[in-house]
């Protein structure tokens, strides 16, 4: 369902780029001043594309904290119950001596 969705996003931004582009080029200006709105544009679909990615990074720096959070949770309780075995077997070793 995620890969669908950012597959999604993607073929829409990639669209809409090209759309902009098309449109531009056969918009009734002249060349120096279509080539300096598509320059224009183009530097802030960069910005924007670094933005996002720059976002993209914090969000997978907060999702791996997430399960490193968890799967230490996980092993704690392992440990634990590890921990709760050698007991039992040191007390059960001590009864029989």
């Amino acid at each position: 369902m995620r890969r669908s969705i950012g597959t999604l996003l993607v073929g829409l931004t990639v669209g809409a780029v090209i759309g902009f582009v098309l449109g531009l080029l056969f918009a009734p200006q002249s060349g120096a001043a279509t080539r300096r709105r598509v320059a224009d544009k183009a530097q802030r679909t960069a910005d924007a594309a670094k933005l996002l990615a720059e976002r993209a990074e914090q969000t997978a720096g907060i999702i791996g904290g997430r399960v490193d959070h968890c799967l230490g949770r996980e092993e704690e309780a392992a440990w634990r119950k590890v921990n709760e075995a050698r007991r039992g077997m040191r007390g059960y070793t001590q009864t029989q001596v």
